[in-house]
């Protein structure tokens, strides 16, 4: 009997327990349920006609007010200027839904953002985006939808205004005809931001930028399709001095750099940086270090890239402002139909004294070049070389007295297309020491001009390994393949290189070369 008691005191316990389970996931889903706000039941027009901005800001800020939520876009268009998010206010654009820009430049306004690190280049980057996050934390913008930022005929508007003198740009450049990048807004800008999620969605044509990141934390952008080719200096993805950012599955196209890691902030970084399985077509550089470098880069991991049809470099390493560039590790890149494969320099633009660039790994790699340039099909195509060249090498060079230092180059395959010309451009092997420095110079893989070989150009370097090495041409190039500079301590193993007459290998002023290939051959000592 007693037994009977304890079994069914213990039946009645385990049904209580059952029923406050169940009692409570039934709150808990209402309570989820009741953080869903339909955009259109809240004054929102989905006509692509109505200005929302109101509207839509006004819902923002009264979610954030009642600690947070999801703001729901069904299918429709939604035109709307700037929008300020908030913490713990996420944006879902349902399957057919489009936020699209405003394309009147009156509707977007540099946001104050008080309190955020000096900055020698501050000024140079605004404030405005169609989507505007400051010190906003918890949130994601997600779903199936489309958010477009109608760049073109927005930088139009705002290249008329300064013609007509009804709001001038102080920095219009003249030269190439179109208004600066600090009055032209981008498509998201956010600074200071931590847990931010951003996937599965279509993003398309900022006036300047895409898609902006700054100092921010834990940011994750998974599955997007960036396309953002509508104007002048349209980066894809740029990332500041940001800590902790996953970029994955995602699909670039740009009118500029690809995914672009950008450091305007001295004694900031970006640091745990993971980029992976995405593809990347630009008119620029696909994947790129800089070009400002005040802080540095720290522990970036990008793997399982591919690449076609861009204009410059496949890989660009770049501090040129005193940043701090190390522990870089670049895996399996495929790049096709680009122009340049690998380029890493050390510079002295600006910032009291030179940078480091140290501990670079880039392993199976494999780049084909063209001839002419592989950006043709762009409406907007990058900026001419305003000098006759031959196809230009991969470049790894510092400045006298600073060296890049560690390099491994390994299981890498670049196919050159040769056909260089003595009549076209030449460099003889007697008059090195014509190569410029360009020490302030931008950083580009064509800032040095013609250069003396065709496959790698190495210059004040420290530490650098060639291992299994694979450099191909689809015709005669009377240049050799390496020429190494003021370089110390050099290992060049299973390189390969073609069968041709003259030699392959150049060094000059160099120290510790080793190499377990018989390259005595193809090997011309330079004093």
């Amino acid at each position: 009997m007693i037994n009977s008691i304890s079994n069914s005191f213990i039946k009645n316990i385990f049904i209580s327990l059952l029923l406050m389970v169940v009692f409570v996931n039934t709150i808990y889903s209402s309570e989820k349920k009741e953080k869903e706000y339909i955009v259109t039941d809240h004054a929102v027009k989905n006509d692509g006609k109505t200005l929302n901005t109101s509207a839509i800001q006004a819902l923002i800020d009264k979610i954030h007010k009642k600690g947070g939520g999801t703001i729901v876009f069904p299918k429709g268009n939604y035109l709307s200027g700037s929008l300020l998010m908030k913490s713990n206010v996420n944006l879902h654009f349902k399957e057919g839904a489009v936020l699209l820009g405003s394309t009147n430049p009156l509707y977007y306004k540099n946001v104050e953002m008080k309190g955020r690190p000096d900055s020698p280049k501050k000024d140079d980057n605004s404030q405005m985006a169609l989507l505007v996050a400051f010190r906003a934390n918890n949130f994601k913008i997600y779903g199936k939808g489309k958010i477009d930022g109608q760049g073109q005929k927005l930088a139009l508007a705002i290249d008329s205004l300064h013609h007509t003198g009804a709001r001038i740009d102080p920095n219009y450049n003249y030269r190439r005809m179109r208004p600066n990048e600090t009055v032209r807004p981008k498509l998201f800008r956010f600074s200071e931001c931590t847990n931010v999620d951003i996937t599965d969605l279509n993003l398309y044509n900022g006036s300047c930028w895409g898609l902006s990141f700054e100092l921010c934390e834990d940011l994750n952008l998974d599955n997007l399709k960036v396309v953002n080719r509508a104007y002048w200096n349209n980066d894809g993805m740029d990332i500041t001095d940001c800590k902790n950012v996953r970029i994955t599955n995602c699909d670039v196209n740009s009118a500029d750099d690809g995914i672009c890691l950008k450091s305007y902030y001295p004694g900031h970084f970006n640091d745990s940086i993971y980029i992976a399985n995405c593809t990347i077509r630009s008119s620029a550089s696909a994947l790129k270090f800089g070009t400002a470098s005040y802080g540095g880069f720290k522990n970036i991991t990008i793997e399982n890239i591919k690449v076609f049809d861009t204009f410059r470099s496949a890989i660009a390493i770049e501090s040129v402002d005193g940043g701090v560039i190390e522990n870089i590790k670049v895996t399996n890149v495929v790049a096709e139909n680009t122009g340049n494969a690998i380029f890493i320099r050390l510079g002295h633009r600006g910032g009291e004294k030179p940078g480091v660039v140290k501990n670079i790994h880039i392993k199976d790699v494999k780049v084909q070049i063209p001839f002419g340039r592989p950006d043709i099909n762009y409406d907007l195509r990058g900026p001419e070389v305003n000098f006759f060249h031959n196809p230009f090498p991969s470049s790894i060079v510092g400045i006298p007295g600073h060296t890049i230092e560690n390099v491994v180059i390994e299981n890498v395959e670049i196919i050159y297309p040769g056909r260089a010309s003595k009549g076209m451009a030449y460099v003889p092997l007697s008059r090195l020491d014509q190569v410029p420095e360009k020490i302030k110079d931008y950083p580009e893989f064509s800032m040095f001009g013609e250069l003396p070989s065709w496959g790698f150009y190495v210059r004040h370097v420290k530490g650098i390994r060639f291992k299994k090495v694979t450099l191909k041409l689809d015709n005669e190039d009377y240049r050799p393949a390496y020429i190494f500079d003021d370089v110390e301590n050099i290992n060049l193993e299973n390189i390969i290189l073609p069968s041709t007459a003259h030699k392959q290998v150049v060094l000059k002023n160099t120290q510790g070369v080793k190499s377990n290939n018989n390259l005595n051959n193809s090997t011309l000592k330079i004093n």
